[in-house]
This record gives structure tokens, sequence and C-alpha cells, in this order.
């Protein structure tokens, strides 16, 4: 449900691992072009897609009979698309969450969003996670992710739905960490691309990515999730690919703002949704309910919502008082 990216490319990944796919999509030119030419110029132009995966505008017809329901639309739409869907949902089949963000204003994660608005127990609804850049795994790279669920059987069904030749998948029950790896790990690639535009190299980047897995793993195990999860592909695997790679849209996103851009001129010339720009202020409301400290996304926050010029909130962030860490983590 969703025909972005990462929606495409996950139906990709499904079709290929033999499953039998259909996209929603909301553009008629997105979905003419998918099912006439077998790609999705708009946002993986380039990329041939099977001829046997299907696209349709038709919500109901997407979602009938689906064994598994993959949302892949924006964080912040996901509550008023999914009101409108509910009424097509298959009985028993498994949502299957690809977003990574916390809802604004609820700070909920997207699990306890489709909890909420289609009334379905957590055994039903799974998270896929990881480092999956879009064209590169739409490309057939190898690649790999997470499929986490509290019920392990579930977790092990998505698991069987996305193996490729091409792509690995492992399964977890600890859903939190890995919503929560997805979310923040977007909003640490904001604050290295702002590095990278003020024209800082390598070291910086790495102590921002250190210090931001840091803050991940202090949220998470407050909010119950396991340490190890970031660790791994959910979160630090995540974490990497997501501020190293020019393909990022948040890393991407803050370069153009280190580089001198107003937030509204990036704004404008961005096509794809940038999760942690609207997921900021709701990851910073988590920190302060569950006193955590994260000093790098309260510096993001203060520069996206508080008109903070960069190079303040930079020296603010690197002149900190430290504190008594053992090894900098």
């Amino acid at each position: 449900m969703g025909a972005g990216s990462w929606g495409t490319t996950f139906g990709k990944l499904l079709h290929d691992a033999g499953g039998e796919v259909v996209l929603w999509g909301r553009r008629p030119g997105v979905v003419e072009a998918i099912n006439e030419r077998h790609e999705n110029t708009d946002y993986l132009p380039g990329i041939v897609l099977p001829e046997g995966m299907l696209a349709t505008l038709d919500p109901a017809e997407a979602l009938h009979g689906a064994d598994f329901v993959a949302l892949a639309v924006p964080a912040q739409t996901l509550r008023a698309n999914l009101a409108a869907w509910v009424p097509h949902l298959p009985s028993g089949a498994v949502m299957v969450s690809l977003m990574k963000g916390v809802e604004d204003g609820t700070t909920l994660r997207m699990s306890e969003v489709v909890r909420e608005v289609a009334d379905v127990p957590q055994e039903r609804v799974a998270v896929f996670c990881g480092p999956n850049l879009a064209r590169e795994i739409a490309s057939g790279e190898p690649g790999a992710a997470v499929a986490a669920c509290a019920d392990e059987d579930a977790a092990r069904r998505l698991q069987a739905a996305t193996m490729t030749p091409y792509f690995r998948s492992y399964t977890s029950t600890d859903v939190i960490g890995c919503e929560l790896g997805g979310a923040v790990k977007n909003i640490v690639a904001l604050c290295v691309g702002m590095s990278v535009g003020l024209g800082f190299g390598a070291s910086t980047q790495a102590v921002l990515m250190t210090r931001g897995l840091a803050e991940i793993t202090r949220l998470g195990v407050a909010m119950g999730a396991d340490e190890h999860t970031f660790a791994g592909l959910a979160g630090m695997g995540d974490l990497v690919g997501t501020c190293m790679s020019p393909l990022s849209r948040n890393r991407t996103f803050g370069e153009n703002l280190g580089r001198g851009m107003t937030l509204e001129q990036v704004i404008s010339v961005t096509k794809q949704t940038a999760e942690g720009v609207k997921s900021a202020e709701a990851v910073m409301e988590l920190a302060r309910k569950h006193n955590v400290e994260m000093p790098i996304t309260e510096a993001v926050t203060e520069v996206l919502h508080h008109g903070t010029p960069i190079k303040e909130a930079a020296v603010s962030l690197i002149s900190r008082a430290p504190k008594a860490e053992r090894y900098g983590v």
C-alpha cells in the first residue's frame, strides 16, 4: 500500500521471492507506468519491474485476499490512509510496517498506530527494517533486513516471503527496538548530512554516528527494547546505510541545510519524504517522557523546528559538559 520507491521495491522483493503482488498507488500516472511499462518512472526510473507485479488505484482490489499487507506511505499520513482501508482489510492478514517514523502529536510508533486504527492484536503486526536503500535493493544488489513481530511464527512467515538469491531476512521479536532504530537513525542522518554540508569530514561523521547509536540505544532500552537489537541490521546497519549514502533522503536533506539552504527551500526541492524531519519533535518528546538524554536529536530539532542556526547548534553540541561514559558509548 504505497507506490513510492520503497513500497515499489518491497513489492518487487516479494514477487522475486515467489509471491503474488498487487501494489496500490494514489497517482494514475505511476500506476499506469507500472502496469504498461513495468517501470516506476517517478520513483525508480530505469529499474525494470516484474511483468507479474500489478498496480491499481483501488485499495479494495489491492487488499483482496492478501496474506500480508505492507504499509509504505509517509509515516504522518498512515492514520488517515489506514482508516480508509480498514473496511477492506482481509481478516487474518499480517500488517507489515515499512515506515520509519514516530507519529507527531501522539508519539506512537507505527505498529502502535496500526494496532489502534485497524484494531488488530500485536501478533498480526510486523515491521520490516534494515539498511535498505530502495534503488540498490531494486537493482538486485545484495541486501538484508529484519522481519520483526511479537509472534515468532508470523516473523518467520514474513522472512520466508522476502528471501531471494540476492536478499536475506532475519527474524526478531523486538518490535520496539527495530522501530526505534529505523525512526531515530533518520534524525542522526540529518545531522550527519548537515556536517557534510558544513564541510566536515569522516571523523566528524564517525563521531555523530557512534554517539547517535548511543542515543538510539538509550531510548530503546528505556522503552523496553533489547539493547542487542541496536548492534544489528535494524540498529547499526540501518544507521550506517542512511548516514553514509548519497541515496539517503535524510542525509541529503541535511546536506542541503548545511550548505546554506533554508528549511523551506530544501522542502521545495525534496521530492520524497525525509521522515526524520517530521519525526524529530516526536522523538524528542519520547526522550523527555522517558528521561533520556538525546543531544543530537535535540540539536536537530532546534535547527528544524525552532530556527536555531546550524553553526550555533553545532557549537552547542560539541561544547556540552562531558559525561562519565566509558569508551565513548
